[in-house]
């Protein structure tokens, strides 16, 4: 990683801040650039400094004691990570690994925390995202232990697509990797790829150079919401 100068203006977090409240804290930031693949926290960890992705992204996950990875989330720019720490001062429980260069503001604890005290619309704005966060997990949980493989896939399928085209269909882009599927729902790859052969066979999925299409993500949709209401 290698620092330069910026602002915490460029931040989306910090947008309407009063400037003198921004350059009162902004000495603390650190500016760094993090290479695909690059860890750039471990679970365990006990620094407190929260991130921010300005550009680039990055995967949060957490491991099994058996060493299996599931992964959390992927966080794009204008996302960030690491608050948990900063609040509670407890050891990092994920991991974050860049997918692609990605340019970050480290930011200490005790300077972010500051920064809510002095602008407390960023505590508002902070309390938002943290309960979008526990919806999105709430909804995860209640997959995990309610629906089998073949319906977390789904699931995930849907989270995943973007916008419905004119026939209703929606596109993954780039098509998603098994591998990484199977570590978002909880499963196996081969289990994973056993559905995902099954899908294309009956037509529900269709595989084109640059995406995994989605031909009636509606009846998918369907399936998930009836095995919920068992």
């Amino acid at each position: 990683m290698s620092g330069s100068r910026a602002t915490l203006a460029t931040i989306p977090f910090f947008r309407g801040v009063p400037p003198e409240i921004a350059r009162r804290h902004e000495s603390r930031a650190t500016w760094l650039q993090a290479e695909p693949g690059q860890l750039i926290l471990d679970f365990d960890d006990v620094s407190d400094d929260v991130f921010f992705v300005l550009t680039g992204s990055v995967r949060v996950a957490v491991r099994t004691a058996g060493g299996r990875e599931v992964i959390l989330t992927d966080a794009a720019p204008g996302q960030f990570f690491g608050e948990m720490a900063a609040i509670d001062g407890a050891p990092r429980s994920a991991a974050v690994t860049a997918l692609h260069r990605s340019r970050i503001c480290r930011l200490p604890a005790p300077a972010f925390l500051a920064l809510l005290a002095d602008a407390p619309e960023l505590s508002l704005r902070l309390m938002r995202v943290l309960v979008t966060r526990v919806r999105e997990a709430n909804a995860r949980i209640l997959e995990l232990t309610s629906l089998d493989i073949r319906h977390r896939l789904y699931a995930e399928l849907l989270r995943e697509a973007g916008p419905a085209a004119g026939d209703g269909s929606r596109a993954i882009s780039p098509p998603p990797v098994q591998q990484i599927l199977a570590n978002r729902i909880g499963a196996r790859r081969e289990a994973v790829s056993r559905e995902i052969a099954r899908l294309l066979r009956e037509g529900m999925l269709h595989r084109t150079r640059g995406a995994l299409v989605l031909r009636q993500p509606d009846k998918l949709a369907r399936a998930v919401s009836e095995m919920l209401a068992d």
